[in-house]
């Protein structure tokens, strides 16, 4: 007697297959969240903080800076292929995963499991302070592209509220470490570094340049706020070619021509 053929695997199983190493989408948009997050907006954020690091120098440095950054060719369309949509993407996604993963640093409390948590902490408050700022400092009250000479006045005047003050701070360290702790992240993802003692070493990296990236920061805050404290508007009006200004004439006392000062009366 010939035995049993055995039950035929059903087609279609049943709940979520396992996804494998790069397979299905979310792979993918994890990797391109990720990869979002170095190019274009960490560079960006680099540029952005370097920029305005120029603030130390003063009201009229930080207005030429602005001025060269906005004259740039294409710089709107640059503005919106490699800042807004990259940012939008990398934010909005970012908020889909945070609220989907689930922390557990109650129970397992190590740095790993911080460091996941913190990740999405600082993502948000990245995400709520970018959104005020692009709002405030780009699209409402003075165009700044058009009148680089009131940026400095711009930021100092948002600045003169204590509470304003205090969420640039907190925004300004929010955001470097969530960076930072970005660029690790992406080494880890990306095979830039296997193994426990690789990832270590690049840890301190990544938190010296953020700490760095953010003291940067901070300065330009203390710039604006206390070092020029009720900045004047500077004047750009470019000199006319083949026009300088007169010599200040110089009185000594005694004198009646000024221009000789050589005849006392």
């Amino acid at each position: 007697m010939a035995a049993a053929a055995p039950p035929a695997l059903p087609t279609k199983l049943k709940g979520v297959q396992p996804l494998r190493t790069g397979e299905g989408h979310s792979f993918l948009w994890r990797r391109l969240h990720s990869l979002s997050g170095i190019i274009p907006i960490g560079a960006f954020l680099v540029e952005h903080i370097v920029s305005n690091f120029e603030t130390w120098n003063g009201p009229l440095a930080y207005a030429q800076q602005v001025k060269f950054l906005n004259s740039l060719p294409l710089v709107r369309i640059l503005e919106w292929a490699f800042i807004f949509i990259p940012l939008a993407f990398h934010a909005l996604y970012g908020v889909w995963i945070a609220f989907r993963g689930r922390a557990s640093v109650n129970v397992y409390p190590w740095a790993g499991n911080w460091g996941y948590v913190m990740q999405r902490v600082t993502g948000i408050i990245a995400l709520l302070y970018i959104g005020y700022h692009v709002w405030t400092q780009r699209f409402s009250g003075v165009s700044l592209p058009e009148n680089p000479a009131y940026a400095f006045h711009k930021v100092q005047v948002e600045l003169s509220n204590p509470w304003i003050l205090a969420v640039y701070v907190i925004a300004m360290i929010a955001t470097c470490w969530h960076f930072a702790y970005g660029i690790w992240l992406f080494a880890a993802k990306w095979g830039i570094t296997p193994g426990n003692e690789a990832r270590k070493k690049f840890g301190y990296v990544c938190a010296a340049g953020g700490t760095a990236l953010c003291f940067l920061g901070l300065i330009a805050i203390y710039s604006v706020v206390w070092k020029y404290p009720n900045a004047p508007i500077p004047s750009m009006a470019p000199q006319p070619a083949g026009i300088t200004e007169p010599a200040p004439v110089v009185v000594t006392p005694g004198t009646t021509n000024p221009s000789q000062p050589g005849q006392v009366q």
